[in-house]
């Protein structure tokens, strides 16, 4: 099966529709799936509910569909360094789902596994235990949560093979491999595509057969939060 696409919005084309439910990999700045969140901008899809760590800055990540109104819904775990998101949220525009940033990701790796729902103590006795089930286990108190399984799924990777094998690059793996996973469709965009047989199967973080399709291209590197001191 042919994955590799010559461009963003042609990785999308067919798979986009209103209302639909993506997770989207990245943490802060790095590992963003930048290009992907830019041709879904361009598309006009909008009513969309988004599973994602947090949602980028005023204009970049998932903050470029804020600005334009394409999302109905987040479900993160930080929503900080976003005027745009915190204004809609406070205005009653945005719906909201605060997650504990390892029960999302354990969330979205369970829905690539097929797995409906699991129990955690993180979250007992707090405002994210509300309405869900409790469960007691050895004389501790659990809380289930669901697992994730999105529509589309949009990560960012260093380099992949023809065959969808990805490798991430040092912290830029942080939510895109189970984010990828929840996926019933798994889009990657990448910046080097090499032959298969090339990777080294000890270095892959992510196999080939949760991966859909692919699309290289440049990326802009952004540092969220530059700290230097001064020249003595």
């Amino acid at each position: 099966m042919k994955k590799i696409y010559p461009s963003a919005e042609a990785a999308l084309d067919g798979i986009l529709f209103d209302g639909m439910f993506i997770a989207a990999g990245g943490f802060g700045l790095c590992g963003i799936p930048e290009l992907l969140l830019q041709a879904i901008k361009e598309s006009g899809t909008k009513d969309l509910t988004f599973a994602s760590n947090n949602a980028g800055v005023d204009d970049f990540g998932i903050g470029i569909l804020l600005q334009s109104r394409q999302v109905k819904k987040m479900i993160s775990s930080y929503v900080g360094e976003n005027s745009e998101f915190m204004r809609q949220y406070l205005s009653g525009e945005l719906e909201l789902e605060f997650n504990p940033q390892g029960t999302l990701a354990e969330r979205l790796r369970a829905g690539g596994c097929g797995i409906p729902g699991f129990y955690t103590k993180t979250g007992v006795g707090t405002v994210i235990a509300d309405g869900k089930e409790h469960k007691d286990f050895n004389g501790e108190t659990y809380i289930m949560e669901e697992g994730l399984f999105s529509d589309v799924s949009i990560v960012k990777a260093w380099k992949a093979d023809t065959t969808g094998n990805l490798i991430f690059r040092k912290t830029a793996r942080n939510f895109n491999p189970p984010a990828a996973m929840s996926g019933k469709i798994c889009v990657a965009e990448v910046e080097e595509i090499v032959p298969t047989g090339s990777l080294d199967p000890d270095n892959i973080h992510l196999p080939g057969i949760y991966v859909h399709r692919l699309v290289q291209g440049d990326h802009e590197k952004r540092i969220e939060q530059r700290t230097i001191r001064p020249v003595a």
